[in-house]
């Protein structure tokens, strides 16, 4: 249906048809006289009405109208406040080369957790010296001895030969020694003022460089999950965990040559994690 059938017929002929009238110029009492003009303006009134009518019509069908196709709700992906950084000044301490400092808050908590998941999964790990100093960092004291113990077992000598790395966990000469952790999301599982069980979704690199690398440098998706204690000023580690996955279908991308992961991983830093 148009729009001018609405609003613009059936009103057919002012004052009707098969009338007989008799004119009296110069008469004011001429009744046909002043009660044809009232219907002519009635009718232009009728038409401007209507087309203020239309015009309104018109905005409030094109406002509703779905130019814009909608998006089934499972079909949108995850909301802004999800993956967006919350806006909270990032922390500038340093404790044992760990970023320290955090909120005590479930931002806190999830911000503290990513960044303990870089410092675990790091190279400095296979250094005993380097890897007492981050776990002195951002262990708490009552469960700091048992975490040591753990952790020396892991990164044993057999474990480094393995490799193809040094007693001090450097790599051979001529390669360069890849373990890199990067957090691709966190949630919390528990939380209280006090302590909270924080998850860290990770992305991790790891191997060796080389010609003569029986290691090549490859990816890993896991999932760290830790517990956490308010120690009074900060977040700690009581005690940490790990499992395979969510792990995404790979791309084609081209492999890179061992040149340019040696190169990448000298040039390109690492970050302060904030949730």
């Amino acid at each position: 249906m148009s729009n001018d059938d609405q609003y613009g017929g059936g009103y057919g002929e002012v004052g009707g048809t098969g009338q007989t009238r008799t004119r009296l110029p110069d008469s004011p009492t001429d009744a046909y006289g002043p009660t044809r003009r009232t219907p002519r303006a009635s009718r232009s009134l009728i038409t401007v009405v209507g087309v203020v009518v239309l015009l309104i019509a018109a905005i409030a069908f094109a406002n509703q109208s779905p130019d814009t196709p909608t998006t089934n709700q499972s079909q949108r992906g995850p909301s802004s406040s999800s993956t967006s950084p919350t806006g909270n000044r990032p922390v500038d301490g340093k404790n044992g080369g760990v970023p320290s400092g955090f909120a005590q808050n479930e931002q806190g908590a999830q911000s503290a957790a990513s960044n303990f998941a870089v410092a675990l999964g790091s190279d400095g790990m296979f250094n005993t010296a380097r890897r007492h100093g981050i776990v002195d960092a951002v262990s708490d004291e009552s469960t700091r001895a048992t975490l040591q113990s753990g952790f020396d077992t892991d990164y044993s000598a057999a474990l480094l030969s393995q490799i193809g790395l040094t007693k001090d966990g450097l790599a051979p000469a001529g390669a360069t020694f890849v373990s890199r952790t990067v957090p691709v999301g966190a949630k919390v599982r528990k939380f209280a003022s006090d302590n909270a069980s924080i998850d860290v979704w990770c992305l991790g690199m790891f191997g060796l460089t080389g010609e003569k690398s029986t290691r090549p440098v490859t990816n890993s998706w896991f999932t760290i999950s830790m517990t956490l204690k308010w120690s009074g000023s900060d977040w700690k580690v009581l005690e940490t965990t790990q499992k395979d996955g969510p792990t995404p279908v790979t791309g084609d991308n081209p492999v890179s040559n061992s040149d340019e992961i040696a190169g990448a991983v000298n040039e390109f830093g690492g970050f302060t994690y904030a949730r």
